[in-house]
């Protein structure tokens, strides 16, 4: 009797312990476009089936990258959707309305640790906080134009112009990446000072274009939305190229 109640117990711990490492499965586009519509980025498998070590690495590296949804999807009809034709893990991110696509075949062997990098580096959010590892996601974006928040963490400036400013941010989507550069850190005093900038001079409001390599502040007042808004779309307009520059000399990235 006490056998089977131990087997009992054993038995129910490996199923819930397989149950909570499952991913949610897609089975048709509408599925899949709902859960790509879920949230600023989503990553989707497009794998054979959950007995690969695809499925199996994935699963891990979704408990560790937490904020960041993820499912899979067995259906190849749906595959095609999406111009997948093998084993994809795909992220897909609102932001830029971007889909990076990472093939299974592609690469040497699929581990947990490889898939949180390539979930973390590309993790470019409507408003996407600069350091080593995003700035690949934010340099390697299609969209060059980026709509820079300046601001020391720990102030309520902080938090309330992240809130503002990423409200903001889908009203530009395609146009601008909005990223929030923390003047408190020490490694982003470079940062700063491409525009000109130290951290007592903060909050601030700058446009960087990478594609012209050129760059320019919003002027010192309020950052209501409405200026910030007006900034972008100056910009847009062509009509900034004939403003003074922020900051000394260009260089090629912040």
């Amino acid at each position: 009797m006490l056998i089977t109640v131990l087997f009992s117990l054993l038995l129910s711990s490996v199923l819930a312990t397989e149950k909570d490492s499952a991913l949610p499965m897609l089975n048709d586009t509408k599925a899949t476009e709902a859960f790509i519509d879920s949230a600023e980025v989503v990553v989707i498998g497009f794998l054979e089936g959950e007995e690969s070590d695809s499925y199996k690495e994935l699963a891990a590296a979704a408990k560790r990258v937490d904020s960041v949804p993820v499912a899979i999807c067995t259906v190849k009809e749906v595959w095609a959707d999406y111009s997948v034709s093998s084993d994809t893990i795909t992220l897909f991110r609102k932001a830029d309305n971007h889909q990076e696509n990472l093939v299974v075949s592609e690469i040497k062997k699929v581990e947990a640790d490889g898939l949180v990098n390539f979930i973390t580096i590309n993790e470019v959010r409507y408003i996407t906080e600069y350091n080593q590892v995003t700035a690949v996601g934010l340099f390697h974006s299609e969209v060059k134009s980026h709509l820079l928040l300046f601001a020391n963490r720990g102030t309520k400036e902080y938090t309330d112009l992240k809130k503002k400013l990423g409200d903001l941010a889908p009203e530009f989507t395609g146009k601008f990446l909005f990223v929030l550069i923390n003047g408190a850190v020490k490694s982003n005093s470079r940062s700063l000072g491409y525009f000109g900038l130290k951290s007592k001079d903060l909050p601030r409001v700058g446009i960087y274009d990478a594609d012209s390599d050129m760059k320019w502040l919003l002027p010192e007042g309020e950052i209501s939305t409405e200026r910030v808004q007006e900034f972008a779309q100056s910009f847009l307009r062509g009509e900034l190229k004939d403003v003074k520059q922020a900051g000394a000399e260009p260089k090629t990235e912040l």
